[in-house]
């Protein structure tokens, strides 16, 4: 049924909570290629006003150390997927994680997306948006949500 999983992670633990439902459909579909997606977001205006006048070349170090530190964490999960029998290869683009993911699903056959949620809600949810929502709201195939810790038991739901 599926052929492709992508599975975008930021790089928290919150995200990977997502990691255990790829490694269940991934068995138990026999998916042949998972994806690891992260989206480093570019640097914000505050930070670049911050350091443009420092002069140099600071705003390239960081932007390539934040591509460094995605791609190592990246490899890092991959090679944890590996030791369970799950090869995924790993994608890091620059951008807006939600158009980021939107596009890559669509131009890369993707036909299953499975990513947690932060449970951000109230003026955070407002302020900051919901990278998930937006995937939700957007995508052309299914898309997998995993919850924060504590959303499945009655306790959230008020009993």
């Amino acid at each position: 049924m599926y052929q492709k999983i992508l599975a975008p992670l930021d790089g928290s633990e919150l995200s990977e909570r997502s990691l255990e439902h790829v490694k269940a459909v991934a068995t138990g579909c026999q998916v042949p290629e998972v994806v690891l997606l992260r989206v480093v977001e570019p640097i914000s205006s505050q930070t670049y006003a911050a350091y443009a006048g420092i002069g140099g070349d600071w705003i390239t170090k960081l932007e390539r150390q934040g591509q460094a530190e995605a791609e190592n964490y990246l490899s890092q999960t991959a090679a944890n997927l590996s030791k369970e029998g799950i090869a995924a290869q790993t994608v890091v683009v620059p951008g807006k994680p939600a158009d980021e993911i939107l596009d890559y699903a669509s131009k890369n056959q993707v036909d299953l997306i499975i990513m947690s949620t932060h449970g951000k809600a109230g003026i955070s949810r407002w302020v900051f948006g919901s990278v998930v929502e937006r995937v939700l709201r957007h995508s052309a195939v299914p898309v997998l949500i995993v919850p924060p810790p504590g959303r499945l038991s009655g306790e959230s739901r008020g009993q």
